[in-house]
């Protein structure tokens, strides 16, 4: 069994730490035990990734080259983190250095005028580098802040607001339209959600939509509008895209009924209220087959500070372990890169990325955090299957999967502040394990054991 360990220490870098060879003294070992069970299968995992901002590609355009390539093949070149994942904005979002849409004609009812040249100024360059490093197209979602302002109840991209009615129609085949032409210029789209946080009046861009909203404007508006571009044939619907205290109420909300529960393909979720994962996976019992997806996460400024590197990274961490274990079958990360101060963001709502440029000092900073969601996706690849896992304490966290070449990955996690000392089992086999304290682990088991 080969481990790979971050602790404390950040010098300890994803690397092949040491083999751990099975203790055949351990085999009956009944204490500290964490035990992952093959025979035990749930969801087919889809994979990990970030989201490609205005403002992640704004700063990547800044950037000299060898930092450009050093970003990308992190987090894309399959030997390294391997994201085959992103997630992008349908026009501007807060992470936008301004506000801008397709199209702010009101006299254009025909949407003759759409023009997507700044919605692809900085995330297209940035997109196709990603892509030659993966060697495959991405798999791509595409999610509106909010309607252009002449369609909302506020005249306003801001501050809520809700779509009016009459416009309803008009903003379905806007979507599609949007949604077509990223597929024209090459993207792979197959996510779409219906609104970012609904439940949110935001100072940036926004739009408030009730369940029932939701659920109507799916029903006689943007089912039909996809239908009509074949697009329902290609992407998965998802809805919600909010935090997960509520994920449940608003599936149950939408998918009242069989034609809402065919035309939906899942919920997306973000993390800013708390861990909830019972909520999770509660939907999941409710809507099986429906897809769970993590559409966004980050350290927030206003709120973590400036210098968690250690907070964060095992929040990462313990998310992505909740997350999984409660049956997400993709995890998608916010910004994939931001400059020194957590921007740029036309509202000022900075927070932190997995990595981030120094525009002054023009010198690229790999946060703590970047390690820790590598242990995931670096050893948890496409088509993995969850499986079971039991502790012996919350004080240790674990998920693990079977990768498609049979290899099994297992994720622990000590959030704890002391060492701890564990054993791993598995198909009887035992292993002796350290994880210092606010450390992480991945074990990886080939197929021949």
């Amino acid at each position: 069994m080969i481990t790979y360990i971050t602790g404390m220490d950040r010098d300890q870098k994803i690397t092949e730490r040491k083999i751990i060879r099975a203790d055949e003294s351990l085999r009956n070992a009944e204490m500290n035990l964490v035990t992952v069970y093959p025979q035990a299968r749930f969801q087919t995992i889809r994979g990990f990734g970030g989201a490609f901002t205005d403002a992640a590609g704004y700063v990547y355009s800044r950037m000299d080259e060898k930092d450009r390539q050093d970003v990308i093949r992190t987090y894309f070149d399959p030997s390294e983190m391997g994201y085959a994942w992103g997630r992008t904005s349908i026009d501007s979002c807060d992470f936008s250095t301004e506000m801008y849409a397709a199209d702010n004609d009101p006299e254009d009812i025909g949407l003759e005028h759409m023009d997507y040249a700044r919605g692809e100024k900085y995330i297209l360059p940035m997109l196709r580098d990603a892509e030659k490093a993966a060697g495959h197209p991405l798999q791509m979602m595409l999610t509106p802040w909010t309607p252009p302002a002449w369609m909302k109840t506020n005249g306003s991209r801001v501050h809520g607001g809700s779509l009016r009615p009459e416009f309803a129609p008009l903003w379905a085949e806007y979507i599609c339209r949007y949604a077509l032409h990223c597929i024209e210029t090459g993207m792979d789209v197959r996510l779409l959600s219906v609104q970012n946080e609904p439940n949110a009046v935001q100072t940036w861009d926004s739009c408030v939509y009730t369940g029932e909203q939701e659920r109507e404007f799916i029903r006689r508006h943007l089912l039909p509008a996809l239908q009509r571009s074949g697009l329902d044939r290609r992407l998965d619907l998802l809805i919600w895209d909010h935090n997960k205290e509520r994920a449940q109420d608003r599936a149950l909300e939408v998918m009242n009924d069989d034609f809402m529960k065919a035309a939906v393909g899942g919920v997306a979720f973000h993390w800013y209220a708390g861990d909830h994962f019972e909520n999770l996976e509660m939907t999941a019992r409710s809507f099986p087959g429906k897809r769970l997806v993590f559409t966004e996460g980050c350290v927030e400024h206003s709120i973590w500070g400036t210098g968690a590197e250690l907070t964060g990274a095992v929040k990462y961490a313990h998310e992505y372990i909740g997350d999984l274990n409660a049956g997400a079958d993709t995890l998608i990360d916010w910004n994939l890169l931001l400059d020194e101060k957590g921007g740029p963001n036309h509202v000022g709502n900075y927070c932190d990325a997995p990595m981030m440029y120094d525009t002054a000092e023009r010198r690229l900073h790999k946060k703590l955090s970047l390690d820790y969601i590598g242990h995931f996706s670096r050893h948890i690849r496409p088509g993995a299957v969850r499986l079971g896992v039991s502790r012996f304490s919350d004080r240790i966290e674990a998920t693990a999967a079977q990768n498609p070449d049979g290899s099994v990955a297992a994720v622990l996690l000590n959030p704890g502040k002391t060492e701890e000392r564990l054993t791993l089992r598995i198909e009887g086999n035992c292993y002796p394990v350290s994880l210092p304290a606010g450390g992480i682990m991945t074990c990886v088991l080939n197929a021949e054991g």
